[in-house]
C-alpha cells in the first residue's frame, strides 16, 4: 500500500489534486471514476427544482392565462426562446398547457374536462415539467382542476314504472333509482322532490357509501275502481350556481285485489222470445260488474229452468246468446227461466 498526490497535467494548486492511499494505481483509476460519478449525479440532482402549482377551472377556452410561470419561477422571459423552454408532459399524455415564449405566461393549450380527465375523484391534477436549457433546468408544474357545474343530473331510465296492489297498507315503501351527477361536491345532486299527490310521499335517507335511498311510500291507500293508473314527476336538483335539475316520470299501475263480490246491475232481465224463434238468438243487456274488472277474470256458473227445455246459454259482459232452443210452443210453455251466477 503507498500514499501519495495525485494530479492532473493542468493542475496548477493543490486544491486540484487528490490525496491517495492505494495498494496500486488501477485501484485509484477505479476510485477517480467513481468520485466523478458521484459528483455528476449530485450536480444533476440539483436542476430539478422551483416546484410551482395552479388552480385552474375546467372547460376554459383556448389561450386563457393559468398564470405567469416566468414570474413565479424567477426566470429572465428574455432568455426563454434562447434556452428553449417547453412542456414536457409524462408519457404521452395530451398537451393541455403551453407556455407564451413573449409573456412567460402558462395557457391553455387544449380543453380541459375535468369528468373526462379524472371521473368522479375528488381531487384531479395535471402534473407536467417546464424544461429548459443552457444551463439544463427542469421545473415541476402541478394544475389542481376545479369542477364547474357543466352537469345535470340525470335518472337512469326515462320513465319508471311501478305495479303496486291496491290492497298495500299504509307506510309500504317502494324504492326508485337514484340520479348521477358526474360533477363532484356541491355541484352533485344535493336534494330530491316529488309533485304532490293524493297518495305518496318522498324519503331520502343517505347509505353508507355516500349514496342516496329513495323511496315513495304509501301515505293514502290506493283503490283501482276510482283510479287504475298514476304518474308522479321525480326531481333531482344540484347545489351549483346555477342550479340544474333532472326530473323522471314514475308511472303506477295499481293492480286489481279480489275486494268486491261481482254484481249484475238487474236481479231479473226480461226478453220475449216468438215460439218460432231460431235455434240461436242473441240480445244485449247491461252486465256491469261493481269490480269494474275483466268479464274473463270470473266464472260463470249456469242453472236450467226445470221441464223439457233444452238450451245451452252463452254469456260475456255485453251480450247474452241463446243456442239449441228445442220445443218453444206457446200453448205448452209460455215462460221460462235460467238462473245465473257469477263467482
Amino acid at each position: 500500500m503507498t500514499s501519495s498526490w495525485f494530479c492532473d497535467k493542468e493542475s496548477s494548486t493543490l486544491t486540484d489534486c487528490l490525496f491517495l492511499t492505494s495498494f496500486d494505481f488501477s485501484v485509484f483509476s477505479f476510485k477517480r471514476i467513481e468520485m466523478f460519478g458521484l459528483l455528476f449525479f449530485v450536480l444533476m440532482a440539483h436542476t430539478a427544482y422551483g416546484d410551482v402549482s395552479y388552480s385552474f377551472l375546467e372547460e376554459m377556452k383556448r389561450g386563457s392565462v393559468i398564470g405567469n410561470i416566468a414570474k413565479d419561477l424567477v426566470l429572465d422571459v428574455n432568455r426563454l426562446s434562447s434556452r428553449k423552454a417547453r412542456i414536457d408532459t409524462e408519457g404521452n399524455r395530451k398537451r393541455y398547457c403551453n407556455i407564451n415564449m413573449n409573456t412567460g405566461e402558462l395557457i391553455v393549450a387544449e380543453r380541459i374536462d375535468r369528468e373526462g380527465l379524472c371521473n368522479e375523484r375528488i381531487v384531479c391534477a395535471l402534473n407536467f415539467e417546464l424544461v429548459l436549457e443552457h444551463p439544463l433546468a427542469m421545473h415541476r408544474v402541478t394544475i389542481q382542476i376545479q369542477d364547474i357545474n357543466d352537469n345535470t343530473p340525470a335518472f337512469p331510465k326515462d320513465v319508471i314504472k311501478l305495479e303496486i296492489s291496491e290492497n298495500a297498507v299504509k307506510g309500504a315503501r317502494f324504492r326508485v333509482n337514484e340520479a348521477h351527477d358526474a360533477d363532484i361536491g356541491k355541484n352533485g345532486v344535493q336534494s330530491y322532490s316529488i309533485e304532490k299527490n293524493d297518495h305518496f310521499l318522498l324519503s331520502v335517507s343517505t347509505k353508507a357509501d355516500g349514496g342516496k335511498n329513495i323511496e315513495l311510500v304509501l301515505e293514502r291507500e290506493l283503490d283501482r275502481e276510482q283510479q287504475k293508473q298514476l304518474t308522479l314527476i321525480l326531481t333531482a336538483v344540484d347545489g351549483g350556481t346555477p342550479r340544474r335539475s333532472g326530473t323522471v316520470a314514475i308511472h303506477v299501475t295499481v293492480l286489481d285485489a279480489n275486494d268486491n263480490a261481482p254484481v249484475f246491475s238487474q236481479a231479473v232481465y226480461k226478453v220475449s222470445l216468438p215460439e218460432n224463434s231460431p235455434k240461436r238468438i242473441t240480445y244485449n243487456y247491461d252486465a256491469y260488474l261493481t269490480t269494474g274488472s275483466r268479464t274473463s277474470d270470473f266464472k260463470f256458473v249456469r242453472s236450467y229452468n226445470e221441464g223439457t227445455l233444452t238450451a245451452d246459454l252463452t254469456l260475456n259482459k255485453t251480450q247474452s246468446a241463446v243456442d239449441d232452443l228445442e220445443g218453444l210452443d206457446a200453448e205448452m210453455l209460455d215462460s221460462f227461466q235460467v238462473g245465473i251466477s257469477l263467482s
